[in-house]
């Protein structure tokens, strides 16, 4: 699907469409497979979303990075931007809330539907957390791509980390997977990760170790897929470790969602969303 503008987050609506991020045009589309898309433009336009997920009050929210925005967006198109220092990932929680990461921040946000903000400091510093996931064990759990680690809030504030094994592995994408573990990706390295509610982790090497893994998440199969920017492929890994590679129409990978159709759809940020049947 041709798209006017640079998709870079993408994700699954709660009106069977795909919305996504058009992260250089200031710009939130919503697309229909088989439909032309439909855009939305932000105000002011210079922000840069990047990630969105789907809230727990039917709406959408997105992270602007550099506008140091919050974004929420309903289905017929009414933006709400609240104000959030450096956010990048974004998630529903369990508690009604979304929860983000602030990347240059050192800290872990929580806004309400309402717009309620509260952050949370983490242990140290220079660790940019990254993108964060809700856990199966009732907690948030999200990639900290300088700190080397893979960090874990509770609902309360409670923060704990857990290094990885790898040097210079810096994660980035994470999602829960369907084994009752976190699956992550490691842009660095070159490999796939999995992190169980313990702290155990253990890593999958790549085929292409330069292939800059970015975003990951879990499909309808019970496989977990993700996207290979530098390599330019699409990658899908089963929970013992089995790793296939996929071409796809673009250029630059980044995020990717199940859309409404089953399949798994690619943010492209050539300028497609680029769909790949599981």
């Amino acid at each position: 699907m041709l798209i006017d503008g640079s998709p870079y987050g993408v994700t699954g609506g709660p009106d069977g469409a795909l919305w996504f991020t058009l992260v250089h045009q200031g710009r939130i589309g919503r697309a229909v497979p088989g439909e032309e898309p439909v855009y939305f433009p932000l105000d002011p336009a210079d922000g840069q979303p990047t990630v969105i997920a789907a809230g727990p009050d039917g709406a959408l929210w997105f992270t602007e990075f550099v506008g140091g925005r919050i974004g929420r967006i309903t289905v017929d198109g009414t933006v709400s931007a609240f104000e959030a220092s450096s956010p990048y990932g974004i998630a529903a929680g369990p508690d009604g809330a979304m929860w983000f990461t602030r990347l240059q921040d050192d800290a872990i946000g929580r806004i309400t539907p309402e717009g309620e903000t509260s952050s949370y400091a983490l242990p140290d510093k220079g660790l940019m957390p990254s993108v964060i996931a809700a856990g199966p064990d009732g907690a948030m759990w999200f990639t900290l791509n300088q700190g080397n680690a893979i960090g874990r809030i509770t609902t309360g504030g409670d923060v704990s980390t857990y290094p990885l094994p790898t040097p210079g592995a810096a994660p980035v994408g994470i999602c829960a997977g369907p084994d009752g573990a976190l699956w992550f990706v490691e842009i660095g390295a070159g490999q796939v990760g999995r992190i169980d509610t313990s702290g155990a982790v253990t890593d999958f090497p790549l085929p292409q170790r330069d292939a800059r893994p970015h975003a990951i998440t879990a499909g309808p199969d019970g496989a977990l897929w993700l996207t290979e920017w530098g390599a330019g492929l699409l990658a899908r890994i089963t929970t013992d470790g089995t790793i296939q590679e996929f071409e796809l129409e673009g250029d630059e990978p980044h995020g990717l969602a199940v859309g409404p159709d089953g399949a798994v759809w690619v943010a492209m940020e050539s300028g497609r969303l680029t769909r790949h049947p599981v």
